[in-house]
C-alpha cells in the first residue's frame, strides 16, 4: 500500500512540473479560438418550480456551428516608421498577414499599428517624393546587376548586336525589356569573330524611363551544324570572362559578379 502511494505522488509531482515547465516556456504562447456549438437534440424545457427533466444520451450530441481556428487570418493593417525596399515609403499604410507583419515589420521596428493617432501622426510626415519610380524598380534593379545575359550569335553569317537581339536574349533570362529602354555599346559589335567568343560587354536599361543599370553580356557563336559547333569546356558558363573592349573592363568589374560564378570561387 506504501508503495502505491509513493508511486502515485511521484507520479503526480511529474505532471505538475511538466505543466510548470511548459506554463513557463517562451514558445508556449496563448491561442483564442472559439467554438460555437449547438444541440442536435433541443433539451425539453420543464415547468417552473418543478424538477428539470432528465437528460439523455443524444441529448449530449452537439453539431459545429462555427470554429475561429479554421478562418484565415484577417490581415493587419500597419504604418512604415521608415523606407522598406520593395514595400514602399516612411508613412505608407499596408495590410499583411500576421505572421509578416509581426516578424518582419512589426518586431524589427520598421512600422507601426494603423492606428487613428499613429495613421494621423505619420501622415503629416509622410514624403511626398519617393527615392525609386516605384516599388519594384529597386528590386529589379538588383536582379538585373546579378544577372549575366548570353546573347547567342550566328558563327556562320554575319551579323551586327541590335537592340532587339539583347532584348530576345533577356526574355530567355527571365526579364522583359523593350528596345526603347536598351542603350548598346558605343562600339559596334560584328561577327562572326571568334575573337569575341565567351567574351563580356555591357548594356544600359533605363526602368520606368528613370532609373538606370547596366547590365552584363556575354557572346557565344552558335550554329545548328554540329560539326560547326565550337568546343566547350566542363562548366564553361562559370568561368569568368574577359571583356570585348578593354577599356570597358573596369565598368564589367564594377558590375557584381554571376551568382554562379561567386559559387565557383567559394568551393
Amino acid at each position: 500500500m506504501l508503495g502505491f502511494w509513493k508511486s502515485s505522488a511521484s507520479t503526480v509531482c511529474t505532471v505538475v512540473k511538466s505543466l510548470l515547465n511548459n506554463s513557463l516556456s517562451p514558445f508556449n504562447q496563448q491561442t483564442r479560438t472559439t467554438v460555437i456549438l449547438k444541440r442536435k437534440f433541443p433539451v425539453l424545457l420543464h415547468k417552473k418550480g418543478k424538477q428539470p427533466h432528465k437528460m439523455k444520451n443524444r441529448q449530449f450530441i452537439y453539431e459545429v456551428v462555427d470554429n475561429t481556428s479554421l478562418h484565415s487570418p484577417k490581415p493587419i493593417d500597419i504604418i512604415l516608421t521608415e523606407y522598406v525596399e520593395g514595400y514602399g515609403e516612411k508613412g505608407d499604410k499596408l495590410s499583411l498577414k500576421p505572421n509578416k507583419a509581426y516578424n518582419e515589420f512589426l518586431l524589427p521596428g520598421l512600422a507601426i499599428y494603423a492606428s487613428p493617432e499613429n495613421i494621423e501622426k505619420y501622415l503629416v510626415t509622410k514624403k511626398t517624393t519617393q527615392s525609386y519610380s516605384s516599388l519594384q524598380a529597386p528590386l529589379t534593379i538588383k536582379a538585373l546587376e546579378k544577372c549575366c545575359v548570353f546573347v547567342t550569335m550566328s558563327i556562320e553569317n554575319p551579323w551586327v548586336i541590335e537592340k532587339w537581339h539583347i532584348k530576345t536574349s533577356m526574355m530567355h533570362s527571365g526579364f522583359e525589356a523593350t528596345n526603347e529602354s536598351i542603350t548598346l555599346p558605343e562600339k559596334e559589335i560584328s561577327g562572326p569573330n571568334l575573337d569575341y567568343e565567351g567574351k563580356e560587354f555591357y548594356v544600359t536599361v533605363t526602368i520606368n524611363k528613370t532609373e538606370q543599370v547596366k547590365v552584363r553580356c556575354r557572346l557565344r557563336h552558335v550554329s545548328l551544324d554540329v560539326s560547326k559547333q565550337l568546343e566547350k569546356a566542363p562548366d564553361w558558363w562559370k568561368i569568368p570572362a574577359k571583356a570585348i573592349f578593354p577599356e570597358d573592363q573596369e565598368v564589367l568589374d564594377s558590375i557584381p559578379r554571376p551568382q554562379f560564378e561567386q559559387s565557383v570561387k567559394k568551393s
